[in-house]
Formats: structure tokens, sequence, C-alpha cells
């Protein structure tokens, strides 16, 4: 008893300067959007501040709102851009996880090759074909240039084609047993038992969709989204460092409300889903 007990204040200690490390970037994110431009460059940075201030955030609502587009129209391109890649991207790989892990066809094996080599390319290799096929299909200064190419994710069809099958191929030779067809087996049977799997799609979707930068196929200024805004005044002028840090924090609100909503279903939903054949 006396040995587990040293082993769990083992694992406490671990466990805190683990999290210590990990919260301490966001700690200097709001340590630095609340310090004075004079203090941002001091050298060694200091980790306190001796005048906070919030100037940094009326700062930012001052030069965005001197824009000719209001800074209402920026959160609602960031908005509709964030809610339609999520949303789309859920159904998109979970209809697609369900039919390359519990579907048989031609090609299956192909595909998931593909996948998997989809999954090495970053977006900025292949920038200049998105470019090429949105420019054809006329979508270049629309929120459609930004939405699209984002519904195909190869990490979150991954994520989902593995958890999809680890679920026991009796149940749904039973539902087909019963009549059900593909789309009510996935919907119905399939994807009630897949939410951390969708959980974690959710959260990584909606983090990318809410940071994504619209410069490379939006230059109209009514349809570019917040971080885009945001990295234009900071890097217009060394002085507006605080400015930059300011809005790090304002685009760091939502996936932290979003992620502290999902958590706990994540955590009850790994614990208690399992299926047993």
């Amino acid at each position: 008893m006396h040995g587990r007990k040293k082993g769990n204040l083992f694992v406490f200690i671990f466990l805190a300067i683990l999290g210590i490390f990990m919260f301490f970037p966001v700690y200097l994110t709001i340590l630095m959007s609340v310090k004075p431009v004079e203090e941002l460059f001091i050298f060694p940075p200091k980790l306190y501040t001796l005048r906070p201030t919030l100037r940094n955030f009326t700062d930012m609502s001052e030069i965005i709102r001197q824009n000719r587009v209001p800074f209402s129209r920026y959160i609602f391109n960031s908005l509709s851009v964030t809610v339609a890649v999520t949303v789309m991207q859920c159904v998109v790989v979970s209809m697609a996880g369900f039919m390359l892990a519990k579907c048989r066809f031609k090609g299956r094996k192909f595909l998931n090759k593909i996948i998997v080599i989809a999954m090495l390319y970053q977006s900025n290799m292949i920038y200049l074909m998105q470019y090429m096929v949105l420019a054809k299909l006329n979508l270049i200064n629309t929120l459609y240039a930004l939405i699209l190419p984002s519904v195909a994710s190869p990490v979150g069809l991954f994520l989902m084609k593995q958890s999809i099958s680890q679920m026991p191929d009796s149940v749904i030779e039973s539902a087909k047993t019963d009549g059900a067809g593909l789309f009510r087996i996935c919907w119905q049977i399939v994807m009630p038992n897949q939410k951390p799997a969708l959980m974690t799609i959710l959260i990584f979707a909606f983090q990318s969709s809410w940071n994504m930068q619209s410069g490379a196929f939006v230059f109209r200024e009514e349809y570019k989204t917040l971080p885009t805004v945001i990295n234009q005044i900071s890097t217009s002028s060394p002085a507006r460092a605080g400015i930059a840090v300011a809005g790090a924090v304002f685009l760091l609100i939502p996936p932290v409300l979003v992620f502290s909503a999902t958590q706990k279903q994540v955590i009850e939903t790994m614990a208690h889903s399992g299926i047993k054949s």
C-alpha cells in the first residue's frame, strides 16, 4: 500500500509538471497580450508585467474598425467557413470511413494506400494545383474556395476508418439480415458508437478551419476571414506586435470553448462505448 501511494504521488507530480509545461505557451500568449509595447521587446523576456493594460485589444478593434468592411463581417466569414467545414468534414469522413472499413469492393486496398500517402502532403505542396482547379471553377474570391478544399481530410478519414474497423462485423451483418440498408447502418448503428472519433475529428476540423488564412484564394476584403485580417495588421509594423498577440488570444477562445464542451463527452464515450461480439 505504501509503495502504491508513492507510485500515485510520482504520477501526480509527473502529470502536474507536464500540465504546466503544456499550459506555459498559453500563459505567455495571455501575458504578452496585456503587456505595453515597450515591455514586449525587453530581452531577456520577463514572465510578468509591471503595467498590465488592455490597450492592445482596444487598438486592435480600432484598427479593424477603420477598414471599409465592418468587424462583424470578418467574424461572419470565419464562422461560416468554420461551421461549414466542420459539419461537411464530419459527414464526409464518416460515410467514407464506413465504406472503406466495412464494405468490400474492388480497389479498396488501393484507396487506403492513397489515403495514407495523402497524409504525407501538406497543403502548401498542392497549393498550385488547388488554385488551378478553383480558378477553373470560378471559385476564387469566394468562401467556397476556403470550404471545399477542406472538406476532404485524409487524417480525419484515416482516424474514422481505423475506429470503425474495430467494430465487430457481426453487428453489421445482423443489421443487414434485418433488412437495414447501408445508409441506415452507417448513421443509426455505426456512428452512435463512434462518438470519440467524431468528437476528435470535430475538434481538429474546428481548430484548423477557425485559424484558416484566406489570403491564398481570397483577395476581396469583404470575403476575408478574421485570422487573415489580424495577420495583415500585425505584419504591417513591428509596433503592432501587441495587437498580433491580442488577436491570437481572441482567436484562441472559440477552440478552447469547443474543446471544453466536447472533452467530457469524449472521455465518457471512450470509457463506455466498447462493443463486444
